[in-house]
């Protein structure tokens, strides 16, 4: 993956000092073949036996700018962005998502874990029979000039083998970053398999932030 390790350190390291990734997600550059994946333009996502894939849209500009990967009942909804050449983008947004999340009423544990440091969002939620809490576990990884950011919901969120699944979904997936020239935080677009790529926007089509459900755009089983 070039710059950046499977397991970051605490603080971002030298570009000298960083290993290269033993495991996904990959750059593509690391990884060309398609393989048994779907073609998302941004992303190259690794098929899975049940696996239901659906793209969500930026609600302006209507381009596709995340993906959710539902597996039984737990969820993966996975979004790109570009990042600097040598920092960690999920370092410097971690403290972010804490803050936003806090602002909502939700309590925040930040942890180790498979991806390293996580974020476990406890956050509050009104259900028909009263009030409630959702948690979700926030992933970061960097890569070679981009971050994908993950955000598993369901009893993936809170079980290590409900997770499995899902993991290894994010293990598998492949990041197409392209060569344009992109601001740190701008979203990496997908396009609906088989479609043509949209035209790059003059202005960030996202930033990164809390998860929210855009509509439902397509469906590939």
């Amino acid at each position: 993956m070039g710059l950046f390790s499977r397991r970051r350190p605490e603080v971002a390291q030298s570009e000298e000092e960083i290993e290269p990734a033993t495991s996904g997600p990959w750059d593509v550059e690391d990884k060309p073949s398609l393989g048994n994946r779907v073609d998302l333009g941004a992303f190259r996502i690794p098929k899975r036996p049940g696996m239901t894939l659906r793209l969500e849209l930026e609600r302006t500009s209507r381009v596709p700018v995340a993906a959710t990967v539902t597996i039984g009942d737990s969820a993966l909804q996975l979004q790109a962005f570009a990042a600097p050449r040598t920092a960690s983008l999920w370092e410097e947004i971690r403290p972010e998502l804490v803050a936003s999340a806090k602002e909502a009423g939700g309590q925040v544990d930040d942890v180790p874990g498979e991806f390293g440091r996580e974020l476990i969002a406890h956050m509050p939620v009104t259900t028909p029979g009263g009030s409630g809490t959702r948690t979700v576990r926030f992933v970061g990884v960097d890569g070679p000039r981009w971050m994908v950011r993950a955000v598993f919901s369901g009893p993936a969120a809170v079980n290590t083998e409900a997770a499995e699944e899902l993991e290894s979904v994010l293990h598998g997936l492949v990041v197409v970053r392209g060569t344009q020239a992109r601001p740190p935080r701008e979203v990496l677009p997908l396009t609906v398999p088989g479609s043509t790529p949209a035209p790059a926007a003059d202005e960030p089509s996202g930033a990164v932030g809390a998860p929210k459900r855009g509509p439902e755009m397509t469906e590939t089983r």
